[in-house]
């Protein structure tokens, strides 16, 4: 096993590796997915959001065990990455792998849990939401803010940014599911635009956020609103491509 805490919690390291050892039986259920779950943990006033990866196959067993690190350790080390860069994102209180002669076999990425007032995914589907408009154009303010310092946020995706007013009436952002993330000296232009393709399909709220990035760059902004919905149309056409795949071979299979 291999256990890594931040410092600032070493009074609950024996707490979390109990967590970790009953995962399965204790905790509150928060997502349950078919490759990940997260659940909850009270320890006291802290509540932790414990990450559980699924044992990768064979050959990332063993290239995650070698060569790469595993997915638990990058969130880790992204996530302090983030916060040294002054970027909003979930307290990172460590990670553990559990491995055998072979390769990795269970991860865990520990967190505090930060209660959110909404993901971005609620523009997407709720245009009434109050304060719309200003919650993205300060997202996009944001992730201007991201692209100025590098970062290149390979999951850029609806429910991937948890949002949080404040209390002067603005709204704050932290990027959570963070294994996949780069870091760069700067961005150009299409690898900006390509990091924002996956938000949403609505060529509305695209044409606030074209208008909100144009103000932070200083790009045009038709080049920006038409380079944006191209790639956004572009991934939206691949997404539905292989949503229908998928269904044909699911039928095959019956």
């Amino acid at each position: 096993m291999i256990a890594l805490f931040n410092p600032a919690y070493k009074d609950f390291e024996n707490r979390l590796l109990d967590c970790i050892d009953h995962f399965d039986s204790k905790g509150e259920d928060f997502v349950m997915g078919q490759r990940n779950q997260i659940k909850l943990f009270k320890l006291d006033a802290l509540t932790v959001n414990i990450k559980s990866f699924k044992i990768p196959h064979l050959f990332n067993q063993i290239a995650y065990r070698y060569f790469r690190k595993s997915k638990a350790k990058r969130s880790f080390e992204f996530a302090n990455n983030l916060i040294a860069l002054n970027v909003g994102t979930p307290v990172p209180i460590g990670f553990i792998e559990f491995s055998s002669n072979f390769g990795l076999q269970k991860s865990f990425y520990i967190s505090e849990q930060l209660q959110c007032d909404l993901t971005f995914r609620e523009l997407i589907e709720i245009p009434s939401y109050p304060d719309h408009d200003k919650i993205l154009r300060e997202f996009t303010r944001f992730c201007f803010d991201l692209h100025q310092k590098g970062i290149e946020f390979l999951d850029h995706s609806p429910g991937n940014t948890l949002i949080k007013k404040n209390a002067l009436g603005n709204y704050d952002f932290f990027l959570v599911d963070l294994n996949r993330m780069e870091f760069h000296e700067s961005m150009d232009f299409n690898k900006r635009m390509k990091n924002l393709c996956r938000l949403t399909p609505l060529k509305d709220m695209i044409v606030v956020m074209s208008n909100e990035y144009a103000k932070c760059s200083k790009e045009s902004e038709t080049l920006i609103f038409e380079t944006l919905w191209k790639f956004t149309s572009d991934f939206q056409e691949q997404f539905y491509r292989k949503k229908v795949l998928k269904k044909r071979l699911k039928f095959w299979k019956q």
